[in-house]
């Protein structure tokens, strides 16, 4: 218990700092979250709480808004997040079996981190790069014409730096 008590005050005294930099207005929310998105690659709950102590927004507003954006997340993702893309002309050519691939592999499912937290799975809608269909991205990294044994290729390389 002793640990989230001291994470919890860790975001909270880093919360306060970033928060200095906004005014109290409501028109601000989506601005934090996203500088919170960046800083903590989710958002932390007690970053919630000064969230709605700053801006004086409930929180259950400040939740409905980050479950609206799919770019906002309320759990860690891994240290690889890997987002296959599920958009027409990607599943069309096939995304569907690489999601399938990797929840085989990665023992998860989308959305999920592995216990480890080195990886976490995602789909996501359209990367806007349809002319390489289909495609996936791990981190910022976009991979096209994505077969499986690319996937498993790309996957085992991530792996290894990770032994």
């Amino acid at each position: 218990m002793g640990e989230k008590n001291c994470m919890d005050e860790k975001v909270s005294n880093e919360m306060q700092e970033l928060l200095k930099n906004y005014t109290k207005e409501k028109s601000n929310l989506i601005q934090i979250l996203n500088e919170v998105q960046e800083k903590y690659g989710y958002i932390p709950k007690q970053a919630q709480v000064e969230i709605s102590n700053y801006l004086s927004i409930p929180m259950a507003e400040i939740y409905g808004v980050i479950t609206f954006y799919s770019r906002f997340t309320l759990e860690p993702k891994g240290k690889y997040n890997i987002s296959v893309c599920l958009g027409t002309a990607c599943f069309v050519k096939g995304s569907q079996a690489l999601l399938d691939r990797l929840k085989e592999r990665l023992k998860i499912e989308e959305g999920q981190t592995t216990p480890d937290g080195k990886f976490s799975i995602d789909a996501t809608r359209c990367v806007g790069a349809c002319g390489l269909a289909p495609v996936f991205t791990v981190n910022n990294e976009v991979y096209g014409k994505a077969t499986v044994k690319k996937l498993d290729e790309v996957l085992d390389e991530y792996m290894k730096k990770e032994d």
